[in-house]
């Protein structure tokens, strides 16, 4: 079985969660996201949960590897860097993040060889204060603030996915190659002079602006190399049409 690679990604904690369900659902949103590093303290149920197996359905590595604390401090103990989730507001002073930025923030610190771990808590009042209180920073989701609550699994799989944001490559390119400003230039100026001789730039004092009007028209339509070719053959075709080539 793939071991997880606690040093590469940041550990999920689930700080004393409540049903075995929840965890089952927070480990297959971690493994959509490529996360399998899950720590797991002093849970209601006692672990393992065969409710959490059942419903980590394809997710039962995260489970199996996961790490179990009988405290959070022990949970901690070799983290460097910390982010406590919550949506309520906290007479703490620390730096807020959202996921997005949390996520990015933890890839530059693991990068640096930081240890980061991200605090979830139970599915009845999340995290306490004397919790956060052992995190570096808060992240918090901006949703509703009429209907904060999230679910725990909603709330890893959001956090997750901005890791998966954070850190997977750009994807190659794979469409046709965009026209160049060259290729729009030449484009441009083929048109003008064939609506010259047709006349259409009339009256000849607003024909400066009319060419600026359809060179950013052209600029606008993102066309391709090949969009460009089929431009030119339709306007040969038109004069060859018209002259009776």
């Amino acid at each position: 079985m793939p071991q997880p690679t606690p040093n590469l990604q940041p550990a999920f904690v689930l700080v004393r969660p409540q049903m075995g369900e929840n965890i089952g659902a927070a480990a297959r949103a971690m493994l959509n996201f490529g996360l399998d590093h899950m720590r797991i303290a002093a849970p209601r149920d006692g672990w393992p949960n065969p409710a959490a197996t059942a419903m980590a359905s394809g997710a039962g590595r995260v489970l199996d590897a996961a790490r179990l604390y009988d405290d959070l401090p022990a949970a901690l103990a070799d983290r460097t860097y910390t982010y406590a989730t919550t949506a309520r507001a906290r007479d703490l002073t620390k730096r807020v993040f959202t996921p997005e930025t949390a996520m990015a923030d933890a890839r530059a610190r693991i990068a640096r060889g930081e240890r980061v771990a991200v605090l979830f808590g139970p599915e009845r009042a999340g995290l306490e204060n004397d919790d956060i209180v052992q995190a570096n920073a808060i992240l918090t989701v901006p949703v509703n603030p009429d209907f904060p609550s999230l679910n725990l699994a909603q709330c890893v799989l959001l956090t997750a996915w901005e890791w998966r944001r954070a850190t997977m490559p750009a994807p190659a390119p794979d469409g046709p190659d965009t026209a160049t400003n060259a290729e729009i230039d030449a484009l441009a100026a083929h048109y003008e002079t064939r609506l010259e001789d047709a006349g259409f730039w009339f009256p000849a004092h607003k024909a400066a602006s009319m060419k600026r009007n359809l060179r950013n028209m052209w600029s606008r339509m993102a066309l391709t190399t090949a969009d460009v070719a089929i431009l030119h053959g339709i306007l040969r075709q038109l004069v060859r049409g018209r002259d009776g080539r």
